[in-house]
């Protein structure tokens, strides 16, 4: 065989095999090539990685698997089915069926040991299923790459395998010529260098070559009529008690096997992790490392199978010497569990049930919808039966694309009353974050605004679609829109072309009584998925259970002081839903909520005055606008504000400097800014005492660590903090501690932290792996009074010459300099000698981008100087790009990419 790249000479190998296949004659021997590290193995191997390719690929799929398998101790066998890759051209048509039987006639012409796991890609992934269906008495666990077990007979197949089937196409595309090869390696993200693509084509060349791919592409069975349909049945429903360790490695861009196809095999094997590789497509295994993850996996999937624990659980690295006690992050299953609607339906039971519960302010400065804690109760039990009868079920996954506020209130808590898995992903993460978060967590049903619905029709989103408003037929026809929340109340349902009737009610004494009791809520099922600000990195969903999100809920109670019966005032889509959880009334400001700085200072001060408002919860942003719009301010709106005795801002760090312009509109309020994250809020507290307290001490010098990043203060009730140091490459890999002044990544433990990713196996795994303490990416320092620094985030590292530069307290001094507003600072150049470059945002904002003026240079270098950096250049821009959700997380990656281009002597571009 000539050499190919990423393939060792001595794993080549060809075995004749007795065949015990149906469509070979009896007595026939078929002659099988495979790919086979085992000589690069020093000892005997810790098991067998069988790794099966599918359609139009071969064992060279399997390469970075075989050659990371000699390093960890496995040995690693990459067949070549038969009619495929170097393999033997029988000349008989093989179906599904047949293949199973020829692997299982493969395997057992081997003397395998140890565990075996079955590996499949594409239709090697349902060829391996079979086996292992078959062979339970050999198997050990099962990975999967892109790859689908289950066709529903009233969908479609993909377009692109329709187009390949179709008659005129069929073997033109798949044997005349490698249109189908092409295609396929076409999918690669990024593409496949040509020796690359050069040695997947290898084996295929010329038509007699390819029959097999032909066959293969003829054997899918896009319908119950199809001779190969029965056989992939068995095998989709067998694998349903298949207990073994199962991990699925995922490419969300394939057009092929998308996100429905993961989610039909997530239901098939309950057990598995899964990992989605954003960006990578079809070919997973080229766009991405997966022979790390699998390996990783392995160690701990077998262990913990082993030791008979529950599977499907992420297990990280082995706790760091030093680490802190094991997390508390280990769910207390029986600890006492109030559910987070407890309070809403007291509050509608009790004297206050007239009262108003929430409400939001219309633009002409009065209360538009409001609802009271009575009627708030009996629109979500309305709500809930209405869902229950078209088929909302305990863990069914919602979508929820309506505006915070009154309406969104309802639907959420009717949604955790059946028992259903909210999705809540903000129009902030822009239409492609929107549609990942969509596309990735295959909600059954979408609720959503008109706008929302559209873009469910532009780009395909999962789930069935219900409005809020009522459409006219023709709108609801196009968007495929079956009924909306009226009609939902009413008892009616609304198909898609136009037509009403009652809705399609089940009958009771068929359902389950779990389903329709709320009493029996599971407190450690799935209640929510979270989506962050995707400002980091792409956007992840944070999964949170019934317990977690009850224990956010006494968490802000009892460290914020929040009793039932106050008034919140909610510019920050989060407090806006977890206001009727704490009894509190609860009011929406005449704002963009998903635009935080569209909140003014008088749209604040209708809202607080509506309800005599205690508590407001605003964002950084809104904090600005608010200052900046304090002018169009009454007698009567400052009035309103005087009353207002907290104020609680989070999201992004609030400079000290702000706090205390806005006690000059809201003098009686008590200025929080905890810091927290979606992954865990508020882990801590603090003040506008504290922190000026804190900046004294760093300016004074006389408490260690005191200053270099923002102070966030002191953990809140039931949370632990620790930080795992940096080393000189900046990372972090020092056991956990608590030593003042001592800079590495915040480890946090509370009750409210995320139960995990969605569908984030390796990423959960990386954030979990020191005892199960949540790893934050977030870097920072303790000072010598306890207090917590935050000074930036682990991707935002600058390593210069040096050594580690943390960005945060730098930017804060170059942000009290005269005419900046915002600074970034960021690493230009390769990792170890990157220049520290400082992209600062004037006021006013400058006209032409690039590099600062000499004395605005000369400012910012001195300042920089003070905190610790010497700056290799200073560039100003009009504005910096900020996320969208909190408007004031700078993208330090994007910024970092304009600097480096700028300084290369390139076109200036806007950033």
């Amino acid at each position: 065989m000539v050499a190919l790249p990423g393939v060792d000479p001595s794993w080549p190998a060809y075995r004749d095999v007795p065949s015990h296949a149906a469509v070979d004659p009896a007595g026939t021997t078929n002659s099988w090539h495979y790919l086979d590290n085992e000589a690069q193995l020093t000892g005997p191997p810790r098991g067998t990685l069988l790794c099966v390719h599918g359609n139009p690929t071969w064992s060279y799929l399997w390469r970075s698997v075989l050659a990371a398998g000699a390093q960890h101790g496995w040995r690693v066998i990459a067949v070549d089915q038969l009619n495929m890759g170097l393999s033997e051209r029988t000349g008989r048509f093989r179906r599904l069926a047949d293949r199973v039987q020829d692997l299982n006639d493969f395997v057992g012409s081997m003397d395998l040991t140890g565990p075996v796991i079955t590996v499949g890609h594409d239709w090697g992934g349902v060829v391996s299923l079979g086996f292992a269906h078959q062979r339970r008495d050999l198997v050990d666990a099962v990975v999967l790459t892109n790859t689908a077990i289950h066709q529903d007979p009233n969908r479609a197949i993909p377009a692109p395998l329709r187009l390949a089937l179709h008659p005129l196409v069929h073997r033109w595309g798949t044997k005349d010529t490698s249109a189908f090869l092409d295609v396929t390696h076409a999918l690669a993200r990024p593409a496949l260098p040509k020796e690359v693509r050069k040695a997947f084509l290898l084996p295929y060349r010329g038509g007699a070559r390819r029959q097999g791919i032909a066959d293969f592409v003829a054997d899918i069975p896009a319908s119950p009529s199809h001779p190969s349909y029965p056989a992939l049945r068995n095998i989709a429903e067998g694998i349903r008690t298949l207990d073994v360790p199962a991990l699925m490695l995922w490419g969300p861009e394939d057009p092929i096997f998308s996100d429905t196809y993961l989610n039909d095999l997530a239901a098939r094997l309950p057990q598995a992790d899964i990992h989605r590789f954003e960006g990578a497509s079809h070919l997973v295994g080229e766009d991405r490392d997966i022979a790390g993850p699998l390996f990783r996996w392995l160690d701990g999937a077998l262990k913990t199978s082993a030791a008979t624990s529950s599977p499907g659980s992420p297990d990280g690295d082995a706790t760091a010497p030093g680490a802190p006690a094991a997390s508390a992050l280990e769910t207390d299953t029986t600890a006492p569990f109030t559910p987070l609607e407890h309070e809403l339906t007291q509050r509608a039971q009790g004297p206050d049930a007239d009262q108003l519960a929430v409400a939001d302010m219309g633009a002409d400065g009065r209360i538009g919808r409001s609802l009271s804690w009575r009627d708030l109760e009996r629109e979500v039990s309305s709500l809930a039966d209405a869902l229950r009868r078209i088929g909302l079920r305990r863990g069914s996954r919602v979508s929820l694309m309506v505006p915070p506020g009154v309406e969104l209130t309802v639907l959420l808590y009717a949604c955790l009353r059946i028992g259903a898995v909210i999705i809540v992903a903000d129009a902030g993460l822009g239409r492609k974050g929107l549609s990942k978060a969509v596309r990735g967590t295959v909600p059954e049903f979408l609720i959503g605004i008109d706008l929302a619905l559209t873009a469910a029709k532009l780009f395909s989103w999962p789930g069935r679609r219900i409005s809020v408003a009522t459409l006219p037929a023709a709108k609801r026809r196009l968007l495929g829109v079956e009924s909306s929340l009226a009609e939902l109340r009413l008892g009616k349902t609304t198909a898609a072309s136009g037509d009403t009737g009652p809705a399609d009610v089940p009958n009771p004494a068929v359902l389950d009584p779990a389903v329709l009791d709320p009493d029996v809520l599971d407190p450690d099922a799935d209640a929510a998925i979270l989506f962050t600000s995707g400002s980091t990195g792409p956007a992840k969903g944070v999964v949170y259970t019934h317990r977690r999100l009850a224990a956010m809920r006494d968490t802000v109670a009892e460290t914020f002081d929040i009793r039932p019966g106050d008034g919140l005032v909610a510019g920050f889509a989060p407090f806006a839903l977890l206001g009727p959880a704490l009894g509190t009334t609860s009011i929406t400001p005449d704002m963009d909520v998903t635009r935080p700085k569209t909140l003014s200072a008088s749209a604040l001060a209708d809202a607080v005055a509506a309800i005599e408002a205690t508590t407001v919860f605003a964002s950084p942003a809104a904090l600005r606008n608010i200052l900046t719009t304090q002018g169009e301010l009454t007698d009567a709106g400052r009035k309103a504000l005087a009353g207002v005795s907290l104020l609680l801002s989070a999201g992004a760090p609030v400079p000290s400097r702000l706090l205390t312009e806005l006690l000059g509109i809201l003098p009686a309020a008590s200025l929080h800014t905890p810091y927290g994250m979606t992954e865990a809020l508020p882990v801590t507290d603090v003040d506008l005492g504290v922190i000026l307290s804190a900046e004294a001490d760093a300016a004074a010098g006389n408490v260690i660590g005191a200053g270099n990043g923002v102070c966030v203060g002191r953990a809140v009730a039931g949370a632990r903090i620790t930080v795992s140091p940096l080393n000189r490459a900046g990372t972090a890999d020092g056991a956990p501690t608590t030593e003042a002044g001592v800079t590495g990544e915040i480890l946090i433990d509370a009750p409210h932290v995320k139960d995990r990713y969605h569908r984030l196996w390796l990423t959960e795994s990386e954030s979990s792996r020191t005892g199960g303490w949540h790893r934050t990416g977030d870097i920072g320092h303790f000072d010598g009074n306890g207090r917590l620094w935050v000074e930036g985030r682990l991707p935002h590292l600058v390593t210069p010459a040096a050594g580690v530069l943390t960005p945060v307290g730098v930017e804060q001094a170059l942000e009290a300099v005269d005419a900046v507003g915002l600074a970034a600072v960021v690493g230009v150049g390769p990792a170890g000698t990157q220049a520290v470059v400082a992209v600062v945002e004037t006021t006013p904002a400058t006209a032409k981008p690039g590099l600062a003026p000499a004395s605005l240079a000369s400012a910012a270098r001195s300042a920089a100087r003070s905190a610790g950096a010497e700056l290799s250049a200073v560039l100003v821009v009009p504005a910096l790009p900020t996320d969208i959700r909190h408007n004031a997380k700078i993208d330090r990656t994007a910024v970092a990419q304009w600097a480096t281009g700028v300084l290369a002597g390139g076109k200036i571009s806007k950033l």
